[in-house]
């Protein structure tokens, strides 16, 4: 094989991998000199002229003439006969170059050095792809669905690279077929081997938070700040925002008139719930307007203990909790406190008993589906009417009467 046949071939990789003309000449002169290395134990004394945009090559061998009989070092020197065949009138002392041809290494050098660029490219090109997709970790990317496996979605964006949006990155409700184009956020890039494999990821908190970046103005320009996100994928989420001019209502800025702006935002996170509160340093207030849609009212706040009591009218109580206990969860997340709920309307010396006192004859599981909705002591739910009961939780009617009985038994005794 010819040295510019070789580097043709070698130079479809420039257009292939849209790597620089410097990047390529470096890589290709890298796996000549390994090739020479392992031919004459080294590199040292050899020029290497690379053209791979005209698709040509010479590798020069450098030695010193030594008298006949006195060469020490094949690679280094040459002996003054061999010199004078190159040209008829070399000396003792001076420096001979002498063109090496590719064929000269060898088939099987040759096959090995054609791999090796190609390992060295690839290696070039993940290292490449691992720098660049780094750099969009927290940032919003779209790619198209290319297969779709149970516990994963492999999506491919414009430029053929491959993304991984696992299972449990993905909202409950999601619903992918190939072709479809997905929006999530790069939330990791790992190198797996030498391949980076890039994480997609439509279940963070960040992604919310840059959709708001990208659905509403006046947050990407920073008149709106988002001060906290937290989430349910799929739920509920709640946002906490803020702006430093007083002409602006961020709430009213995000929601927009009847849910205008964030109808986008919610319709691409499945019909997500989402609560739009503003901002305040004001550490009751802020845990009032957490918890909306419910109405508090009282806060009683332990600072060092980072724990609140949340005083409630009783009609409030299923509010605050919200259903499956999301409200009061994401109020907790978004404030960074953790909130007991406290019961207004029942009489100091009417005595209740918390439902937790009877988990020897009531299933754990139970008692959690009543706290789901905020009933959570035995008069809460004696109060109840059993065919709400019934519509507001999972429960047979047999099973609540079952509960009833036993608490009825209690206040009997």
């Amino acid at each position: 094989m010819e040295n510019i046949a070789l580097i043709e071939s070698f130079s479809e990789f420039k257009d292939d991998k849209l790597i620089d003309r410097v990047t390529l000449m470096a890589i290709l002169e890298d796996v000549f000199r390994n090739a020479l290395k392992k031919k004459y134990g080294s590199d040292d004394n050899f020029d290497i002229i690379i053209n791979p945009d005209k698709g040509d090559m010479e590798i020069w061998r450098n030695r010193v003439v030594v008298a006949d009989g006195e060469v020490e070092d094949e690679n280094q020197e040459i002996a003054l006969s061999e010199a004078r065949k190159i040209e008829p009138d070399f000396e003792v002392g001076e420096d001979v170059s002498e063109e090496v041809k590719l064929i000269d290494l060898g088939r099987r050098a040759i096959l090995a050095l054609r791999q090796n660029l190609i390992s060295k490219i690839h290696e070039h090109d993940n290292t490449n792809l691992y720098k660049q997709f780094k750099d969009l970790i927290g940032e919003i990317y779209t790619a198209e669905v290319h297969h779709v496996r149970p516990r994963v979605v492999i999506l491919v964006d414009d430029e053929g690279n491959e993304i991984v949006l696992p299972k449990e990155k993905q909202i409950p409700s999601d619903f992918f077929r190939k072709g479809d184009n997905v929006r999530g956020i790069i939330e990791s890039v790992e190198l797996k081997g030498n391949k980076p494999q890039i994480i997609m990821s439509r279940t963070a908190d960040k992604f919310l938070e840059k959709l708001f970046e990208q659905e509403i103005p006046e947050v990407f320009d920073g008149l709106i700040m988002i001060k906290n996100v937290v989430r349910i994928p799929g739920e509920k989420a709640k946002v906490a925002v803020d702006s430093y001019d007083d002409r602006i209502d961020p709430v009213g800025a995000c929601v927009g008139m009847k849910g205008s702006r964030i109808h986008g935002i919610v319709r691409e996170l499945g019909n997500e719930n989402i609560d739009v509160i503003n901002y305040t340093t004001n550490l009751p207030l802020y845990i009032t307007r957490a918890l909306s849609p419910a109405k508090v009212s009282s806060v009683k706040i332990d600072e060092e203990k980072k724990r609140a009591e949340v005083f409630l009218k009783l009609e409030e109580v299923s509010k605050a909790i919200g259903r499956g206990g999301h409200n009061i969860k994401l109020a907790g997340l978004l404030t960074g406190y953790e909130l007991d709920v406290i019961r207004e309307g029942i009489a100091e010396e009417e005595d209740d008993v918390e439902l937790t006192e009877f988990s020897d004859e009531i299933d754990g599981w139970v008692i959690d589906e009543f706290a789901k909705i905020g009933l959570d002591t035995a008069r809460s739910i004696l109060n109840q009417d059993v065919a709400d009961l019934v519509r507001r939780t999972d429960l047979e009617e047999e099973t609540i009467l079952e509960v009833i009985r036993i608490l009825k038994e209690e206040f009997q005794d």
